[in-house]
């Protein structure tokens, strides 16, 4: 048996499906954004003198599997870790299954979502995967590779097969301060940051890239995945936010940041002085960010304009009060309206985020969603297709509020495997395809659109050579072919 250096671990970033489709994913030609959570534990565990190799198969899918073969054969690690959602474990299963060929003794690690919200269930139905790290993963996996062959029921936050009797041993009480973190490997990442790219017309510049300022989310609305950091909320402080933009601006060349938090202005203090140091020290670098409606106000999105905030995401859902009522709090329509019109009078750009197929969905909902978005100054929106994933609220009693598919490899919210009560999935459909019809069909947007020749030439480029693709979509909603 070939001798494997345990101070070593892969770190691999699934593709998800079959790489012959991955030509014509729109999703990946649209946007390829670095796996954050990956590279942040890449550091982390370098910080702690574990050599670290990573490869993003989402990125560079065609030579996925000889890069694994490859690095294998070279470097010897003994530790396999890769980071999947719902939609992607299952070709972690197949990576392990193909790395476990190559070396029987490799420690196959798998976390993320989908496993976090799982626990036990996967390595039942998987024993080709050794350990499930369960939530946050950088202190829990430094412990797993510094106590592999001890007693691992002493280490918080993992799954393990203890004598065919799989045991969670519970979370971590251990809360990671996150200015105390390095800054993410990007530089693991081959051909970064030329590789990956911002969704088209999301950006004035490129190069751009992503990064996570904070972690957690402080509401609980029904859809969302809370598995990984539960009811925790935590944020970088400002200085370290200006910081991070800094070291890509100077090692990297990055001219466009898209902060990929679910609620980047909660904590006004962090965004005033963050915005702060932009204005009185400028780096020369755009960015955007996602808030809710509750947390922006006419002086801080003046502020953010003056530090060069370009696009803010605002989650919008559905345009029917009463179904949001059920699923979020503060379902305040007329209020978020306020703020959409506050966002652009502060000169930003403006996306809406919504999903269609939420249970209680209806024609008559989605009618109302379509009126609310075409009535506002809503730049672009990204309309998702409603997924229940096992880390959200809804996830329990699913079954009970209409029909679901549980088909793994198709949960990523371009599907349609929810069907509410009084729908089918024929008018799901034909709604989505005629919900971006509409917006594409009005001279406002057509003109908007014409306007990014100079707002965001680069996208324009990358536009032009996969119109085809994009018309597709448009006209089928399909991401993948088949």
């Amino acid at each position: 048996m070939t001798k494997l250096n345990y101070n070593k671990i892969l770190l691999i970033h699934p593709l998800g499906y079959d790489t012959k489709r991955a030509k014509s994913d729109i999703s990946r030609i649209a946007n390829i954004m670095p796996p954050l959570g990956l590279i942040s534990i890449a550091a982390y565990l370098e910080s702690h003198q574990i050599k670290t190799k990573v490869i993003d198969c989402f990125a560079t899918p065609f030579q996925s599997d000889t890069l694994i073969k490859n690095c294998l054969i070279e470097n010897k690690p003994g530790f396999i870790g890769i980071s999947c959602t719902t939609s992607s474990f299952l070709d972690a299963v197949r990576i392990a299954k193909y790395s476990k060929s190559i070396y029987k003794n490799l420690k196959i690690i798998i976390g993320g979502p989908h496993v976090s919200a799982l626990k036990e269930k996967v390595l039942i139905d998987y024993p080709i995967i050794d350990v499930l790290v369960i939530g946050e993963g950088e202190e829990t996996i430094l412990n797993y590779i510094n106590n592999h062959d001890g007693d691992l029921s002493l280490i918080k936050g993992i799954v393990y097969n203890n004598n065919d009797n799989v045991v969670f041993t519970g979370y971590s009480n251990s809360i990671i301060e996150l200015d105390s973190l390095p800054f993410p490997a990007y530089e693991k990442l081959d051909f970064y940051p030329a590789q990956y790219q911002l969704p088209i017309f999301d950006y004035p510049k490129s190069p751009n890239s992503s990064c996570v300022s904070s972690r957690g989310c402080p509401y609980s609305c029904s859809y969302c995945d809370r598995s990984v950091f539960r009811s925790s909320f935590r944020f970088n402080s400002a200085n370290y936010l200006y910081e991070h933009l800094k070291y890509l601006k100077e090692r990297f060349k990055i001219k466009h940041i898209n902060f990929y938090d679910d609620q980047f202005t909660f904590n006004r203090k962090r965004v005033i002085d963050f915005t702060e140091l932009l204005i009185n020290n400028s780096l020369d670098i755009s960015f955007n960010c996602a808030v809710r409606a509750e947390h922006i106000d006419d002086d801080l999105l003046k502020r953010m304009k003056q530090a060069n905030c370009w696009m803010i995401s605002l989650g919008i859902e559905t345009g029917d009060e009463v179904l949001l009522s059920k699923h979020r709090k503060n379902a305040n329509l007329e209020f978020l309206s306020t703020k959409i019109y506050s966002i652009k009078k502060a000169g930003i750009r403006t996306k809406g985020l919504l999903m269609m197929g939420l249970p209680g969905e209806s024609l008559s909902s989605i009618k109302k969603s379509m009126d609310y978005v075409f009535s506002h100054p809503v730049d672009t929106f990204n309309l998702a297709k409603f997924t229940p994933f096992p880390g959200s609220p809804l996830y329990k009693n699913i079954h009970d509020l209409g029909d679901f598919n549980e088909d793994w490899e198709k949960m990523d919210c371009m599907n349609f495997l929810f069907i509410p009560k009084g729908m089918t999935k024929d008018q799901l459909e034909k709604a989505f395809i005629e919900f971006y019809k509409t917006h594409f069909k009005r001279f406002k947007v057509v003109i908007g659109y014409v306007t990014m020749l100079w707002k965001s030439p680069h996208s324009w480029l990358r536009f032009s050579k996969n119109i085809l693709h994009f018309l597709k979509f448009i006209i089928r909603s399909k991401r993948l072919e088949t």
